[in-house]
């Protein structure tokens, strides 16, 4: 699917760049409004540069912050729909298991966000989840409506959907430049693009592309580290293909959470990672951090000997992945201050996969200059100060 050498020009009436799972539901919404959609992605796809690549990413009803949550119903319904359009299986239900000790404001959060008391004790979570161990002083949340999303099979639907509806994708483009106007002019490696709405979706790219338009973001880049363990009796119910995911919150020795899938991807190896990562290069995202390689590697072995002792308490793979982190962990969702046919989708935080059909719903109400089906408020550029620079 590379694109063509010859140099293209053309004309749109939205431009997208970025097509990870943000960029591509923000298309999809404007395809099916009829709008002539390009999408661009500087790599060719599949790839696994950036943050949307992997089979599988949790997805739940539990969430600490409210925007979030409220999002959620819309989110399900939105994946529903598109596992229709694109006639095939995107989401497998398994329930997901939210521990931490009690009283901690991220667990009572998920609790409240649930609506209903599904606080789990000692005897049902054995029951639910034989392989996980509570110690003294932690409860456990239920989220009957917890499951993994199959990462990489949802971005090839949502890209086949937008191309039926009309859409154009072009790969293997790098966008060099961005001339703001009435109509925008966005030149590539292969060609010169214009349309008179623009919306940037370049996850850990995205700070480099809006510099030149006046915007200094607070994005951070961090190198994640995806680690599968190997079960000690392969096929075990209690940690195996039939487990919930879980989620560990407020632990003093894993401070930015954990979470865990079952054993979907590799045979007999679970998935479990630390929320958190190395401060990293996009463009150098494969070499090493200084120091101690995985860092947080021997944090994950010591939570996995205390809390689920029926796997290996080495990794069996690692690979890597990328969050673009805000310093408060919530999405930017917003317009250029300036240009305001540009708007910005960014900063997801490595919690962003599951709300994407929402996200790309709102970045397409906004280019459209409708009223956005959710409150941007939590959302906005303007929340960090300093970010216009002197522009063009």
């Amino acid at each position: 699917m590379a694109a063509p050498s010859q140099p293209q020009q053309a004309t749109y009436d939205a431009i997208v760049i970025g097509a990870g799972i943000q960029g591509s539901f923000t298309a999809y919404h404007l395809a099916q409004r009829r709008r002539d959609t390009l999408l661009l992605e500087q790599f060719i796809l599949p790839h696994s540069r950036g943050s949307s690549h992997g089979q599988s990413r949790i997805t739940r009803s539990a969430y600490p912050r409210a925007p979030y949550a409220r999002m959620m119903p819309d989110s399900f319904h939105l994946w529903q729909r598109l596992e229709t359009e694109a006639g095939t299986s995107l989401y497998r239900r398994t329930g997901l298991v939210v521990l931490g000790p009690a009283g901690d404001p991220e667990l009572e959060g998920c609790r409240r966000s649930l609506g209903t008391d599904q606080v789990l004790d000692a005897t049902v979570l054995a029951q639910r989840f034989p392989g996980l161990r509570l110690h003294a002083g932690e409860v456990a949340v239920w989220d009957g409506t917890g499951g993994v999303l199959f990462a990489d099979r949802a971005l090839r639907a949502v890209q086949d959907v937008f191309r039926r509806h009309g859409g154009t994708l072009r790969d293997g483009e790098k966008v060099l430049r961005i001339e703001p106007g009435a109509v925008l002019t966005v030149t590539t490696t292969a060609g010169v693009y214009r349309a008179p709405r623009l919306i940037i979706a370049a996850g850990a790219w995205t700070g480099a592309l809006v510099a030149p338009l006046g915007l200094r973001l607070p994005l951070q880049p961090l190198r994640i580290n995806v680690c599968y363990w190997r079960e000690k009796e392969p096929g075990s119910p209690s940690v195996g293909r039939a487990s919930p995911c879980f989620m560990a919150l407020g632990l003093s020795r894993a401070p930015h959470g954990v979470y865990g899938l079952p054993a979907l991807e590799y045979p007999g190896l679970v998935k479990v990672c630390y929320h958190h990562g190395s401060p990293t290069d996009p463009e150098e995202r494969d070499r090493l951090p200084l120091g101690t390689p995985h860092p947080d590697v021997a944090l994950l072995s010591s939570f996995i000997s205390s809390y689920l002792p029926g796997l290996e308490p080495r990794p069996a793979v690692v690979e890597t992945c990328l969050y673009t982190n805000t310093p408060d962990e919530d999405f930017i969702l917003d317009r250029h201050p300036k240009f305001s046919n540009i708007i910005i989708g960014a900063g997801f935080s490595g919690h962003g996969f599951k709300l994407a059909p929402v996200v790309g719903k709102l970045l397409c109400e906004l280019s459209l200059g409708e009223e956005p089906s959710h409150s941007m408020a939590p959302f906005t550029i303007t929340r960090f100060p300093g970010v216009l620079q002197a522009a063009l």
